[in-house]
């Protein structure tokens, strides 16, 4: 039984919403104007230094501030990490499984939700499965002596047969 199979209704909706909470804070974390936001909120701190003369209660509201915002952008980004590798394996499988052209449907995947990527890479694993059978079973009843076209038609050898 996989992972995803043992969720509860409740454990799946409150995975749903951090998935979609994670999304939305990535993109807003990961805009210029947020990353000013940031830098403006440590200058007025700085500035302030002086205001209250630079006391320990001053030191530590920007120390519990980054500490805090620190250890929740680390689930944030794990989560969104493990979302876009997840991705990019399918959609590397599916370049790798057709050549001639990739299946549209996959140039979205981000936009899934977990359950539905898990889905698709089982998919893509059990037709990486298949092309796999068959091409040892080509191989064999070709034998060793007879390579595969691709190898004998290849500009190497052709180019080692003039020499």
């Amino acid at each position: 039984m996989t992972r995803h199979h043992a969720r509860t209704s409740m454990g799946t909706a409150l995975h749903e919403k951090f998935s979609a909470f994670a999304q939305g804070t990535a993109r807003f974390t990961g805009h210029p104007a947020t990353f000013l936001l940031a830098v403006l909120t440590i200058v007025v701190w700085a500035v302030t230094g002086p205001l209250f003369g630079y006391s320990d209660t001053w030191q530590l509201v920007i120390n519990t501030g980054t500490t805090i915002v620190t250890f929740l952008m680390v689930f944030l980004i794990q989560n969104t990490q493990n979302r876009d590798t997840l991705s990019l394996q399918i959609k590397l499988s599916e370049l790798i499984l057709a050549q001639k052209g990739a299946q549209n449907r996959l140039a979205s995947l981000e936009d899934l939700s977990d359950d539905e990527l898990e889905a698709l890479h089982n998919d893509c694993r059990h037709r990486a499965d298949s092309v796999l059978t068959e091409r040892r079973s080509r191989t064999r009843r070709r034998g060793a002596t007879n390579p595969p076209r691709s190898i004998r038609k290849s500009p190497a050898r052709r180019s080692a047969r003039r020499n």
